[in-house]
């Protein structure tokens, strides 16, 4: 689960931030914060609509070939374990499972936001059911809102909302929280953890423990070190057939296709990680919501986007680490197909980029100036995250939600 995110865990009851200022908004900002949220509420509803959705999907893909369903599920991930795999899996399975998961621990970035919303459109373009793993269980577990259950459920409706005003495909897809279903089906899930603990040492789990955002020689609190365990047995309690998360959540995967070898499983599943996208400042490897001006969070006005790539690193004529390159690779292209410079005529005039190819050589040679490609990027970026800005002025829940959210305190 990307950590870049219950006291009574079985009522999912989210509150207000208790120390939020009263004032003549409170009566409706509780009502928008505790009235069932329950991620019950959230989870059966979407539930069912995947349900009778899934039935669709199959027939959605039949116009595709294998091929095409093979290639469309490649473009997600910087790397697959086992490419032969997944084409069998397509070959062998009408509609594959999913799996992709969450701590909700703050405002969402760019990354989590839009990133996510086109892998998951691919993935049910490609036939695929997507199950989204609200992991507020985790979150606690991690310490994440310092542990406060109902502040991590809350900031998970937010995120949710955010991801249907992007634009996600909510057909293909059943949210579940972590919580809820553990709960649920506890007599399956914590002996399938017990026997993942059983069968590997201390240094193994530990080496998973960056799945978090802990580096492996960080002090641990005991439920830091049992959540590997945890995430993934995830796997496996949700019958996934494909894991669609980060490169950065990669070992965890790892040890769920080492466990089906120490099981005699033969049928792993297949890893799809997708690229992490860096910081605006120089090295930085991953965004970070804990250093706001060097990502774009999904609700920042259009100044904030304009002011933020301003000052991205961004050095002429280097496309290796150049962060604005990056958006312009894994948001901008994936979701306009083409990439609109405007410049006066003395500076090259007008052009659009139909591929990144075209744009690399450009850049690389100084043809194309950092001073062209920011305002460019800028435009692009507002224009994705129009929709979500206008959700969160328009819709008093959402308005609420975000306006809670960004009173707590982001935990590491």
């Amino acid at each position: 689960m990307d950590p870049s995110t219950v006291p009574d865990a079985s009522t999912g009851a989210a509150s207000m931030d208790p120390s939020s200022v009263p004032d003549a908004s409170t009566a409706a900002e509780v009502a928008a914060t505790s009235a069932d949220p329950s991620p019950a509420s959230d989870a059966s509803s979407s539930a069912a609509g995947a349900g009778a959705a899934a039935e669709d999907l199959a027939g959605a893909v039949a116009g595709m070939t294998l091929d095409e369903r093979f290639d469309l599920l490649m473009s997600i991930g910087e790397e697959c374990i086992q490419p032969d795999e997944l084409k069998r899996l397509l070959q062998n399975k009408p509609v594959p499972i999913c799996y992709d998961g969450f701590e909700p621990s703050g405002r969402m970035h760019i990354a989590q936001g839009i990133v996510k919303t086109i892998n998951v459109n691919k993935m049910i373009r490609a036939g695929c059911k997507v199950k989204i793993w609200i992991a507020d269980w985790f979150a606690q577990l991690n310490n994440k809102m310092g542990g406060d259950l109902k502040k991590i459920q809350t900031v998970g409706r937010y995120m949710i909302e955010i991801w249907k005003a992007a634009g996600m495909n909510l057909d293909g897809v059943e949210f579940l929280w972590s919580s809820e279903e553990i709960n649920s089906r506890a007599n399956e899930y914590w002996p399938l953890v017990m026997d993942i603990a059983r069968k590997n040492n201390v240094k193994r789990i530990t080496r998973c423990c960056t799945i978090m955002g802990r580096a492996d020689n960080e002090e641990l609190t005991a439920a830091q070190i049992f959540y590997p365990c945890m995430q993934c047995a995830d796997i496996f309690f949700l019958k996934a057939d494909i894991c669609q998360l980060g490169m950065d959540q990669r070992k965890v995967n790892m040890l769920a296709r080492e466990y089906c070898d120490d099981i005699k499983k033969k049928l792993k599943p297949i890893i799809l990680s997708h690229h992490m996208l860096p910081g605006f400042k120089e090295g930085q490897e991953k965004m970070s919501k804990s250093d706001p001006s060097s990502a774009i969070f999904m609700e920042d006005d259009e100044a904030q986007v304009n002011v933020k790539i301003k000052q991205a690193f961004c050095p002429p004529n280097i496309v290796e680490g150049n962060p604005c390159l990056e958006y312009i690779k894994y948001i901008v292209f994936p979701w306009f197909e083409r990439f609109e410079v405007v410049r006066k005529e003395n500076n090259g005039g007008n052009k659009t980029f139909l591929s990144m190819d075209e744009l690399i050589a450009d850049y690389a040679s100084g043809a194309l100036h950092p001073a062209d490609v920011k305002p460019a990027l800028a435009k692009a970026i507002n224009e994705i995250l129009k929709p979500v800005r206008d959700h969160f002025n328009t819709s008093n829940e959402a308005k609420v939600l975000l306006n809670t959210v960004k009173k707590y305190r982001v935990s590491s």
